[in-house]
């Protein structure tokens, strides 16, 4: 316990010093980050609580949200031109990550990977979102979908095979792939993938044999 507020308090004050430094050297307005660095510690407050005493999974999820907001208010200030709509998925994504991290801190707490695969699928959706349609959006939403519930599936569980997980994971495919099929630009590139691959296939063979 004091080793992890010894490392804690230690972090904030390097962080608080740098930024103190950048801002003496005009790189940046402190006034400007400070509601960013605020989020950040608060991220970090959680996560030492957790570090601190293993039971208190809980404390992940406000540790990695509150990070995300912090980074995406730093990044927001000091990048030119700001995140777009990379920022939402910031956010997102640092949500998905926290379940991620619940589950990995305990296999037992399976149902996380569920939270933390939709937020995960949301974050691509809202990052892609001016460069893709409507349709690739739903393609993409449905096979994000997919890959989680298999994931519940394939992924260890003390509590035993999660066989019922690739049921959804199926239909979810199913539904994905049938909106992805509605475009014809990517039944274009599936043509031209499949055909490259079985043009490998053979020169393969044929280089087989010959060796043969």
């Amino acid at each position: 316990m004091k080793s992890s507020l010894w490392i804690f308090w230690g972090l904030l004050l390097v962080v608080t010093g740098v930024l103190f430094l950048l801002d003496s050297m005009n790189v940046i307005n402190i006034g400007e980050v400070i509601w960013g660095v605020l989020f950040g510690v608060g991220g970090l407050a959680f996560l030492t609580v957790y570090f601190s005493w293993r039971e208190n999974w809980w404390a992940l999820i406000p540790g990695f949200v509150l990070l995300a907001i912090g980074s995406l208010i730093l990044l927001e200030r000091t990048l030119p031109g700001g995140l777009g709509n990379w920022g939402g998925s910031l956010v997102l994504g640092g949500i998905g990550l926290a379940f991620l991290a619940v589950y990995l801190s305990n296999r037992e707490f399976w149902w996380a990977l569920i939270p933390a695969g939709v937020m995960a699928t949301l974050a691509l959706v809202v990052g892609l979102e001016n460069a893709l349609g409507d349709v690739e959006v739903g393609g993409v939403f449905f096979l994000g979908l997919a890959l989680t519930f298999a994931l519940v599936g394939l992924l260890p569980n003390p509590q035993g095979s999660m066989r019922w997980a690739f049921i959804p994971a199926v239909i979810l495919g199913v539904i994905g792939l049938l909106i992805m099929v509605a475009m014809p630009t990517v039944i274009n590139y599936l043509w031209a993938l499949a055909l490259i691959a079985a043009g490998l296939i053979l020169l393969v063979r044929a280089l087989r044999t010959r060796r043969g």
